[in-house]
């Protein structure tokens, strides 16, 4: 993966860190005074906001079956899982997953792009950011939230998700910080791991080799 931004990258790197070290750490262990059967009713309600995303990406990407798993889950969840708190059909067998545009235009053949750290949301590749911004308008929620006037819900929302894949990546990233000799460059290799896996549905298994721009 390019990084021709890398001292750029890295300046954006330590202040996310020390925003993180200030503000994110100590959010993290708020958030794990809630037991943890709370957290992950939490998690599944928020996984469950995001399915109308999630389904419209399987569908621009032509994964009709994973867009018929996820319709199907939405509305078992829904109906059984009390409005999405608790993953009803993940536990009989239907496992969730998550797309995004970002995912979708990877799958249209569009290259990642340079390797960014955006300040606050970390990193990204500009395929990665873009799909953001077009995921954000995507979601029939948002603008159900809109015109009730209680759009404000759903910034509160994301906040929390922002806090929830924090606190579950918290142990991760210590052992990764304690460990690595470059952070810097230890997570910009796991990050494009875990997006290769996301794109290519589970099925990467190993780093790509230092260049790859898929």
């Amino acid at each position: 993966m390019r990084d021709p931004y890398e001292k750029t990258n890295r300046y954006l790197f330590k202040t996310n860190m020390a925003l993180d070290e200030a503000i994110g750490r100590p959010l993290t262990k708020v958030y794990r005074v809630i037991p943890k059967y709370g957290r992950n009713r939490i998690r599944d309600f928020l996984a469950h906001y995001s399915s109308p995303v999630t389904f419209i990406n399987d569908l621009l990407q032509g994964e009709t079956r994973r867009a018929q798993e996820t319709f199907v889950r939405f509305w078992v969840n829904t109906l059984i899982g009390l409005g999405g708190f608790w993953d009803v059909a993940g536990k009989n067998g239907l496992p969730g997953h998550k797309e995004d545009f970002g995912q979708t235009l990877a799958v249209w053949g569009v290259g990642p792009g340079p390797y960014l750290v955006v300040p606050l949301l970390g990193p990204h590749t500009t395929r990665h950011l873009a799909g953001r911004v077009v995921d954000a308008r995507l979601n029939p929620f948002s603008y159900l939230l809109a015109d009730a006037g209680v759009g404000w819900v759903e910034i509160i929302g994301s906040a929390v998700d922002v806090i929830d894949r924090r606190e579950r990546a918290e142990d991760a990233l210590n052992d990764l910080k304690r460990t690595s000799l470059d952070y810097y460059a230890a997570i910009r290799s796991l990050y494009w791991q875990n997006r290769l896996s996301e794109i290519r549905n589970g099925k990467v298994e190993k780093l790509p080799v230092p260049g790859d721009d898929e």
